[in-house]
């Protein structure tokens, strides 16, 4: 995936799922692109304490103050990825060489909650100001965006998703 837009949708929503099933996230998936509109980080860096406030009411989401503050550190740390990379595409990419880490683990105990890349990324997130991106979280954002094909050599989408990497 290499659209700005998602990958800042991806991250809000990793960030979101710390500590809950990922089940519930989907199911709110469509109350979170309402909430925060349309995951537009331009908007989303202009909140205020009473649009957080708001958000706060909103049972399409989940209603965790830090969680939705972090959404709103995380759209303005990714307007200044942007301003200094030129994209969060590009910044993300660049920790794995532009290319998809292509593992081909034969069983589900192979496939790790983290790595040195995910740990990497986790810290220089951090760095940048973003918050709730631990580095079991970035790990799961790298799978669900294809910078990491973790699924296993047995399985159908193994193959089908190496093309499109």
């Amino acid at each position: 995936m290499h659209d700005d837009r998602r990958l800042f949708e991806f991250l809000l929503l990793e960030g979101a799922q710390a500590g809950l099933s990922w089940s519930t996230i989907l199911a709110k998936r469509t109350g979170y692109a309402r909430a925060f509109d349309g995951f537009d980080a331009e908007r989303i860096a202009r909140y205020d304490r009473r649009k957080v406030a708001s958000l706060m009411t909103d049972p399409g989401i989940v209603r965790n103050r830090l969680k939705i503050e972090a959404a709103v550190e995380n759209a303005r740390a990714t307007l200044a990825i942007r301003e200094k990379q030129g994209s969060l595409d590009a910044y993300l990419w660049r920790f794995v060489d532009g290319r998809p880490i292509r593992n081909r683990r034969r069983s589900m105990k192979q496939v790790p909650p983290r790595t040195n890349v995910s740990d990497a990324l986790s810290r220089d997130l951090r760095e940048h100001g973003f918050r709730f991106v631990g580095t079991t979280i970035c790990y799961a954002f790298m799978q669900a965006v294809g910078m990491v094909n973790d699924h296993l050599v047995t399985c159908f989408r193994h193959g089908e998703v190496g093309p499109l990497q």
